[in-house]
């Protein structure tokens, strides 16, 4: 079989080492060279008439109420963060941009070609706003405003008039949501109160209509029978206790005459002359004591309670009694200083003293006695006003209660409605509370931390990266033309090319003979072109710079 005849229309192209690639750099440099310096002209010109960007920014802090919530709760119930967002809707609105944009008479260019809609929103973008920091709950503690500028004397005069309007903004935004919820607090409370007077007036009028026959009046009714009936048994068992104790003291009595009527005449005179100076003395001891006892009762119960009349009743006896004595004791010294010296007066004065003894306790029995009989007479009268009272109470139990059901439900809702007055009270006087400290700024405010920078290099543009970038570029876009070149020209360029693709041993090469005055034309073109390129392209870049530094100052 004969070997395949190779198609000469499909010849793979041969494999290029370093040397091809430098010859095809020589041969292309030119197509090379003229992108790389076109593209460096473009960047360098685009470089410096795009206008200098300045960024100033300044640091707001956000401070914390001066008084702590748990004595003055806020009335502000929103994040810091939601608010900051909230403020900066309200301060980059239309109408507060273009009255910063004339006021400044920012974006001269733009204006002109621009309607202001556009030029609004540029100067959005142009403006910044990061929250910066944050607590243990994720709270924020400053923010940072930035804008963007080619003047930067007024980039720093704008961020002034922010951070400005920010602060004025959170002291209006807190004041009025403060005072709104303490207004919407008090009419609320208003509300409450002229519900609540209106349950008390049916209330009071329910009362007057059915006066007498109320629940809380029976329940009070019952209570006061009740009180009374203890009182009755009460003064009962006081009588039993008096009748009881004058048995005693009338039996002691009869059996002391007994024995006094025993005793002689004279002695018992005597006896009875020294038993009433001891009953003296004893009265005295006796007024003084229950005199004491009655100062300590003074203390647990009314001048009205049965007890302390019963003590001042028998301290009155014993005050007479005492006045009685001393009168006849005085009398019969005077007529005994008087009368003449008899032997019977001398008897009684030598009365043996347990006569006079007896005789006193005589006395004492029969003061006692009589206090007793005081006693059960003061009962006995205080039981018939308290069987009358018992009388009054008992008549009005008798009488059906009426409108319980209305009765207790308007007793509900009063109930209802003080709960939601005096809770409403308490919210209003916090929320009231909380205005105040708005309106002496102690409340969550802003405060300048850094004020607005005053930027000395542009932020943008970025002129070596950008021209760097641009040379790159076009060497880049050079070296692409000359690759697209050397693969559309199938031509030999030299020795290996022939022994590649001819498959034939080269015994020698003649060199191409050219003209030596077009060689020479040529590439006197050559050199006039390009620099004539370069001159040009060196005249727009120097150009460019001269017009940016001319305008900068």
């Amino acid at each position: 079989m004969q070997p395949a005849t190779p198609d000469p229309m499909n010849i793979q192209r041969r494999t290029l080492d370093i040397e091809d690639y430098i010859d095809v750099v020589r041969r292309h440099r030119a197509w090379i060279a003229g992108p790389m310096l076109l593209c460096l002209v473009v960047g360098t010109v685009t470089a410096f008439l795009w206008p200098d960007t300045y960024v100033s920014s300044a640091v707001v802090r956000v401070i914390p109420p001066q008084i702590p919530e748990r004595f003055v709760p806020s009335n502000v119930n929103s994040e810091i963060s939601q608010r900051i967002n909230s403020m900066y809707q309200s301060i980059t609105s239309r109408q507060t941009l273009t009255n910063i944009i004339n006021v400044y008479q920012l974006y001269p260019r733009d204006r002109k070609r621009l309607p202001m809609e556009d030029v609004i929103e540029q100067m959005k973008k142009d403006i910044r706003l990061n929250l910066t920091g944050g607590d243990a709950k994720g709270r924020v503690q400053a923010f940072e405003i930035r804008y963007s500028y080619e003047n930067r004397l007024v980039a720093q005069k704008i961020v002034q008039e922010l951070v400005t309007r920010f602060i004025d903004e959170n002291i209006r935004t807190r004041a009025a949501q403060s005072s709104q919820t303490t207004e919407f607090l008090r009419e609320r409370f208003e509300q409450h109160k002229r519900d609540l007077d209106a349950v008390e007036e049916k209330l009071t009028k329910f009362r007057q209509e059915n006066q007498g026959r109320m629940p809380e009046e029976r329940q009070n009714n019952m209570s006061a029978i009740n009180a009374l009936d203890q009182r009755m048994n009460g003064l009962n068992s006081q009588i039993s206790r008096a009748n009881q104790d004058k048995l005693l003291l009338e039996s002691r009595l009869n059996t002391l005459k007994d024995q006094f009527s025993r005793l002689s005449v004279p002695e018992a005179a005597q006896q009875v002359e020294m038993a009433k100076n001891e009953r003296l003395a004893q009265l005295e001891r006796e007024i003084l004591n229950m005199e004491t006892n009655l100062e300590a009762v003074k203390q647990n119960y009314k001048e009205t309670h049965p007890d302390v009349r019963r003590m001042k009743n028998n301290i009155d006896v014993l005050k007479r009694t005492r006045a009685n004595l001393q009168k006849e004791e005085e009398a019969k010294k005077a007529a005994a200083e008087k009368a003449p010296e008899t032997p019977a007066r001398r008897n009684n004065n030598n009365l043996p003293k347990e006569a006079r003894a007896m005789e006193a306790e005589i006395a004492s029995i029969q003061s006692l006695i009589e206090a007793r009989n005081l006693e059960v007479e003061g009962a006995r009268k205080e039981i018939v006003g308290v069987e009358r009272n018992m009388r009054s109470y008992q008549s009005r139990l008798e009488s059906a209660p009426m409108g319980t059901g209305q009765y207790e439900e308007l007793l509900r809702e009063r109930n209802t409605a003080a709960l939601r007055y005096e809770e409403m009270q308490v919210k209003m006087t916090q929320s009231q509370a909380g205005t105040d400290l708005e309106r002496r700024n102690q409340g969550e405010t802003l405060e300048l931390l850094d004020p607005a920078s005053l930027p000395i290099t542009p932020e943008q543009p970025k002129r070596p990266i950008i021209i760097a970038a641009s040379a790159v570029m076009g060497l880049i876009l050079g070296f692409v033309v000359a690759a697209v070149r050397e693969l559309k020209d199938t031509t030999l360029k030299n020795l290996k090319d022939v022994r590649a693709y001819t498959q034939l041993m080269i015994l020698g090469s003649v060199p191409l003979l050219e003209n030596d005055l077009v060689v020479r034309r040529r590439r006197r073109l050559a050199w006039l072109a390009w620099s004539t390129a370069c001159l040009a392209g060196v005249a727009i870049m120097a150009g460019s710079v001269f017009f940016y530094y001319a305008n900068k100052t």
